[in-house]
């Protein structure tokens, strides 16, 4: 399916809102199972914003009572590929020793991002575990794995659900590719 979005561009749907929803839902039972009900969920801003709000309220709704604080990590700026250098431009200003920490990313690709955001919680003493939304193990760089996943993505740059391209279509409610 397509659909007109802002900015004259058509963006093909991958995954629709109603499948993200419950995927979310069933993600947040996971984590609870293997995390139980307290612990500190970091995500990485900016694109993981709409599915760390949902998982969020879902961890909540499975009834987690969860500490949050953000990180805004950068290695994309207004491109489509990352550059190889990772930027802390914002820190979590929470003490992480000795607590379980779920580090919340959109997508993980090559790895580089969440790979230096788990060493860095890791040596503040911190016991990391990665839920990502997407991911794409074709373009892993590293060994890293996320312990929760939402979808595996195919090999296309997508936008959408908090994703972007040089700060555009965020605000979408579904994850698809810009077709023209």
């Amino acid at each position: 399916m397509t659909r007109p979005v802002p900015k004259g561009k058509t963006v093909r749907t991958l995954f629709d809102a109603d499948v993200i929803d419950a995927r979310v839902k069933t993600l947040a039972k996971e984590v609870v199972a293997k995390l139980g009900k307290e612990f500190v969920v970091v995500p990485v801003l900016k694109g993981s914003f709409m599915f760390a709000a949902d998982l969020l309220r879902a961890l909540h709704a499975e009834g987690a009572e969860v500490e949050v604080d953000f990180v805004i990590l950068s290695s994309y700026g207004d491109r489509t590929t990352s550059s190889g250098q990772v930027t802390v431009q914002r820190d979590i200003s929470i003490i992480v020793r000795d607590k379980q920490l779920l580090i919340v990313d959109d997508i993980l690709e090559s790895g580089r991002t969440l790979s230096f955001a788990k060493d860095l919680m890791a040596a503040r003493g911190a016991s990391v575990e990665l839920c990502v939304l997407l991911d794409k193990p074709k373009r892993r760089e590293n060994n890293l794995q996320a312990d929760f996943v939402g979808f595996e993505c195919p090999e296309r740059f997508v936008v959408g659900y908090g994703m972007d391209v040089a700060n555009c279509f965020r605000e979408l409610p579904f994850i698809g590719v810009v077709e023209n």
